[in-house]
């Protein structure tokens, strides 16, 4: 039977960058991927903060030789009204820029530069079963053939993104409080891209707040196109090979005619029910990084981020606890997850509400708030000295209240 110190479940950005990680401090790990890169995989848009986990687990000059579409910021519209933020004028003194890309691309970059610094990476093996315990993990897998395989490692590190393998494995998953929404998306052929929509991701908000639309350019001259909304309507788009999506996509009066006449890279594909989470985030010889704590919504970009960032600290403990040094993983691992998770929880709540909309698209936004509103959308969700993170819970409704208010005073005068 091999033997290594840490087994790594998925080869996406959280795996990739909790392994980089391990192996610069000299461990042997092994990641085990059911799938065969390169794959389709939605999660486009990146945020910057993931820029600071790519440079520290190695990553992020191998993703920066692959040339993908600079993002300096975003932009929000509903009708007429648009509010843009620009990442170089956050509060947070952070990154000003990421990525957009294809995930195939991107995923099977980071799983080469993984390889590459050692980490053995194996593509289609599904892990069958774990038996797991604080000192050691038999994990049973199936390989590309067919063969059956047992791996003993000193801990593992669950990336499994939507497999959820430990999740499912170990009854971890609980249900989400959010309303049951799906999306439905393609890439596009883009030849009508204008100057103010070449960079950064667009989103378009209709339907009463409780749809809306994202545009992601590529640096190859095609964007990625979704709609998010609530489960029945998704349905009904991506019926009949998602005829209503297309016609919708093409006609959609505050895209301007810019997929008007735009062939279609692959027929509509769709997710549903997409948010979930966790009963908890570790247990004995095990943690959980990546979407295999738990989803939202894609609305702020945030699950790559999530991953990067979740991935690095599942790495950070799993070397202090092979250090030998006693990790409160509830304290040092989950609850400073969760609280990421809970910060981008409100915004996604105020999204739905229409409280962040009441805020960005106010007649007049003070410069302070949307600076640090933009700190948010930056992914710098644990800056604590950012009253838009600190006191998030309350801020929104607060703020949009307070907006309202005074809008309706104005209207009346």
């Amino acid at each position: 039977m091999q033997k290594i110190d840490v087994l790594v479940i998925g080869a996406g950005p959280a795996g990739t960058v909790a392994a980089s990680y391990l192996r610069k401090q000299g461990y042997e790990v092994t990641i085990l991927e059911k799938e065969k890169f390169p794959r389709f995989q939605i999660g486009e848009s990146l945020l910057p903060c993931c820029m600071e986990h790519l440079t520290e687990s190695g990553l992020r000059e191998a993703i920066e030789a692959k040339h993908f579409q600079k993002k300096t910021g975003a932009a929000f519209m509903r009708g007429e009204k648009r509010c843009e933020f620009l990442f170089e004028e956050q509060f947070t003194n952070g990154w000003s820029y990421t990525w957009q890309v294809k995930r195939a691309d991107f995923d099977l970059a980071l799983a080469e530069a993984t390889r590459a610094k050692g980490v053995s990476v194996n593509f289609e093996c599904e892990v069958l079963s774990v038996d797991a315990n604080r000192e050691r993990q038999i994990t049973e897998y199936r390989d590309a053939e067919g063969k059956i395989h047992q791996i003993e490692s000193r801990f593992i590190i669950d990336s499994s993104g939507y497999g959820r393998v430990l999740p499912r494995l170990f009854d971890l998953s609980k249900p989400s409080s959010f309303t049951p929404r799906g999306a439905v998306f393609a890439h596009l052929e883009d030849n009508r891209r204008t100057e103010t929509t070449s960079n950064n991701i667009f989103v378009h908000s209709f339907d009463n707040n409780r749809s809306w639309i994202w545009a992601i350019p590529f640096s190859d001259g095609s964007t990625s196109v979704g709609i998010v909304g609530d489960r029945e309507k998704i349905e009904d788009m991506a019926a009949n090979n998602g005829e209503k999506y297309k016609e919708f996509i093409r006609n959609f009066e505050d895209l301007n005619g810019r997929f008007e006449h735009s062939e279609l890279k692959f027929e509509p594909r769709n997710i549903l029910g997409y948010s979930v989470g966790v009963k908890t985030m570790f247990g004995d010889g095990f943690v959980l990084s990546g979407n295999s704590t738990e989803f939202l919504d894609p609305i702020f970009s945030s699950g790559v981020t999530f991953a990067t960032a979740s991935g690095l600290l599942s790495a950070k403990m799993t070397h202090k606890h092979l250090q030998g040094e006693n990790v409160n993983w509830k304290t040092e691992y989950e609850d400073v997850v969760q609280n990421g998770i809970n910060v981008f929880r409100s915004y996604v709540t105020g999204w739905y509400s229409g409280d962040f909309q009441s805020i960005v698209f106010a007649k007049h936004i003070d410069l302070e708030i949307k600076n640090q509103i933009c700190s948010v959308l930056a992914g710098y969700v644990w800056d604590t000295t950012n009253p838009f993170v600190k006191k998030h819970d309350t801020i929104l409704p607060t703020l949009a209240k307070v907006i309202k208010m005074k809008e309706a005073q104005e209207d009346q005068e």
